[in-house]
């Protein structure tokens, strides 16, 4: 698919010579992952993440921000493994954009996803981007760029099972339909961040990101709704619709919808920031 070989406003590297780049898309996983530390790992890599690291990192929407901040932080060659305290500070999100837009930048038609992973903790559906590339057969294949090193997974995370991740229309339809309990979707160590309501959100963040607009996970637009009661009949049919939706036609005529259509302002509910306004770059 052509257009998942064009960068976004979110997945442009700006001026990165990608000429010492590998084109593989397992080594760009191994790349990024030596790029990144989840904010969440430091004790894993025996490092106190700074807090202001803690705070502000994850808020770079951009591919050209965290690059800029990685070059802040070092002058080791971005396929070279770096410490701890020379990594961008992000969330899931950041290590799947990053790795897109490589994979973009060395000819590899890819996307980010939303959705759920089941490989974190049983019986939790964990709120998670992954990325999503295409094969040379044409066919597409979901990898799992932070947790390409060090975790022990039961599978390959450059080729994540649909069961494993399920992305977003995926858990909508599961939840609706009654194949799993939507109070099992969530984030983890948020408790009230759960729900059917959280998989609509879900839900929302994928479609746009199919459609070049690669929010932060915590990115809200529209009415606020933050718990299964604010649902209404209007909010059910319409996610209903999107989850059901099976060919790229059918998602562009949903996103044209202004109740789909990401906004130029949006809300930002970060956990370290506050809930505030954000402009929205277009181009």
């Amino acid at each position: 698919m052509d257009s998942c070989l064009a960068q976004t406003p979110y997945s442009d590297p700006g001026g990165l010579d990608t000429g010492g780049l590998p084109r593989d898309p397992d080594e760009l996983a191994r790349m990024v992952r030596d790029l990144i530390i989840h904010r969440g790992e430091g004790e894993r890599f025996g490092y106190a993440i700074p807090e202001q690291r803690l705070h502000d990192d994850a808020e770079s929407r951009y591919v050209t921000e965290i690059l800029r901040i990685l070059r802040e932080r070092g002058d080791t060659p971005l396929t070279e493994r770096r410490a701890p305290e020379e990594r961008f500070v992000g969330t899931c999100r950041d290590f799947a954009l990053l790795h897109c837009s490589l994979l973009r930048a060395t000819g590899t038609p890819a996307r980010i996803r939303c959705g759920f992973a089941t490989y974190f903790l049983d019986g939790w559906y964990d709120d998670h981007w992954v990325t999503e590339y295409q094969l040379t057969d044409g066919s597409w294949r979901l990898a799992d760029p932070q947790v390409h090193h060090e975790y022990d997974m039961p599978f390959d995370p450059m080729d994540v099972p649909r069961d494993r991740f399920l992305v977003a229309g995926d858990a909508w339809r599961a939840c609706r339909e009654g194949r799993a309990d939507p109070q099992t979707f969530g984030v983890t160590g948020l408790d009230r961040v759960k729900g059917l309501w959280f998989v609509r959100v879900d839900v929302l963040h994928d479609l746009a990101a199919f459609h070049g607009v690669e929010v932060l996970p915590w990115d809200g637009w529209g009415p606020e709704i933050l718990d299964d009661d604010r649902l209404t009949e209007e909010d059910l049919a319409l996610t209903d619709a999107v989850a059901a939706a099976v060919d790229e036609d059918e998602l562009r005529r949903l996103y044209a919808d202004p109740r789909l259509t990401v906004p130029d302002e949006i809300t930002s509910y970060t956990t370290y920031n506050g809930v505030r306004k954000v402009t929205l770059r277009r181009g």
